[in-house]
């Protein structure tokens, strides 16, 4: 039997990424030790308690589904509160130009039987008019969503760009084909039970941040927080040394680096390893309403067209709001973001005109980098020319864009070449 070789990890940052390829690592055998930026782990998965609300809030929005078994696993072996499905998976829309509403219902197999029902596909189309979308199975590493999807307006704007918009952070007429297809190929083609969504009653950070540093605590893993690298040194071969906010950290010949920063953030330290990748914003808005608020379709969640808002989130008496590929939206001040988005919310909620409840603006001007057929092509995978430094992240070449699940799948990548340096 082949026993594998224990080694000291480090892992730089203590987003979902870093997260996972330390339990990983740690369930391995490996010692670890986890160097933070921030106060507090997490990064853009992070919840925090907001003064103006006085409530819990998350920093961003991220939609987990059935098809996530990288994430399952991990919340399998760490525990913590759960997440709560919406059975059976359902997806339910408004038009707030025209009031119309639809609801995407996946059927038990793989055929999209649900194009077949007018209740189930936007209005005004018909089964035939997605036919196209037969033009995914093909896509090329040069084809964009508007370039495949696009003859069919009505079509267009009901559903593909708002799923490429949400799947990608990218607008369709830039973002590449292919990872849509690998998307959907994984989700809404194989069923209800891949496509079925899942919320987090408690929080993001409490449902998946804080039963991973809660199990590394217990596993001896040391988690540095306000541990800024400023540096990483090495000798042509290998990694030597950190340069932190608390000193420099000797990297001695045995240990491997896992550098699972934020692409910005890793380029940054290593402009030479690291390719710089264009990145699109998200934009978040968070409600105090005076009461929980009741979205149609009768669930915590609803997919907004004919507006500005893409999507609405309840959770208690906090309506969130996110926006994807948010480019203009977040260059204009909070206050003006409040009221575009309230304005939305408030006609979703049958009250338009109604007054502004308490509001906190959350502005990720580089939350992922834009899916595009020249950045696909640049994505990285985890090793380096460094013997001894190994990339994980989102933004890396996962197979999937830049979601909790491809974060979740890096980071344990990372973990698994821990023996190849």
């Amino acid at each position: 039997m082949i026993v594998p070789e224990i080694v000291p990890v480090i892992v730089l940052g203590a987003g979902l990424a870093g997260l996972s390829a330390a339990v990983a690592a740690r369930a391995a055998g490996h010692p670890v030790t986890v160097l933070e930026a921030a106060p507090q782990p997490g990064g853009r998965c992070r919840s925090f308690h907001d003064a103006t609300l006085g409530r819990l809030i998350d920093n961003g929005n991220h939609l987990i589904m059935g098809a996530n078994p990288a994430l399952f696993g991990l919340l399998g072996r760490v525990g913590g509160p759960g997440l709560t499905a919406i059975r059976p998976a359902a997806y339910p829309y408004l038009d707030l130009l025209s009031g119309r509403t639809w609801t995407i219902r996946p059927g038990p197999g793989p055929l999209p039987l649900w194009l077949a029902r007018a209740a189930t596909r936007p209005p005004d189309t018909a089964p035939l008019d997605y036919l196209p979308a037969l033009r995914l199975l093909r896509a090329g590493p040069e084809d964009t969503v508007s370039g495949l999807l696009g003859g069919n307006e009505r079509v267009f704007e009901a559903l593909w760009r708002p799923l490429a918009e949400g799947v990608l952070n990218t607008a369709p007429e830039e973002a590449a084909a292919a990872p849509l297809a690998r998307v959907l190929a994984q989700t809404l083609l194989k069923g209800e039970a891949a496509s079925r969504p899942y919320v987090a009653d408690s929080g993001l950070g409490p449902a998946l941040i804080a039963p991973c540093q809660d199990w590394l605590e217990k596993q001896g893993v040391e988690l540095r927080t306000g541990c800024a690298v400023s540096a990483i040194e090495d000798d042509g071969r290998r990694v030597t040394r950190l340069l932190t906010r608390h000193g420099p950290l000797a990297v001695d010949g045995a240990t491997r680096v896992i550098l699972a920063l934020s692409n910005p953030a890793a380029h940054a330290l290593r402009p030479d390893l690291v390719p710089a990748l264009p990145t699109r914003p998200i934009v978040n808005a968070h409600f105090r309403l005076d009461a929980p608020p009741s979205l149609p379709g009768d669930l915590p969640l609803l997919g907004l067209t004919g507006g500005t808002a893409h999507w609405l989130f309840g959770r208690g008496d906090v309506l969130s709001v996110t926006v994807s590929a948010a480019s203009g939206l977040a260059e204009q001040p909070a206050e003006a973001v409040a009221a575009i988005l309230w304005a939305d919310c408030a006609k979703a909620l049958g009250t338009p005109g109604a007054p502004l409840p308490p509001c906190r603006v959350i502005k990720e001007k580089r939350a992922t980098i834009a899916h595009t057929p020249a950045s696909e092509r640049q994505r990285p995978g985890p090793a380096t020319r460094l013997a001894n430094l190994i990339l994980a992240g989102d933004w890396t070449r996962t197979g999937l864009p830049c979601t909790l699940e491809g974060a979740v799948r890096s980071g344990q990548a990372a973990a698994e070449r821990l023996g190849a340096g």
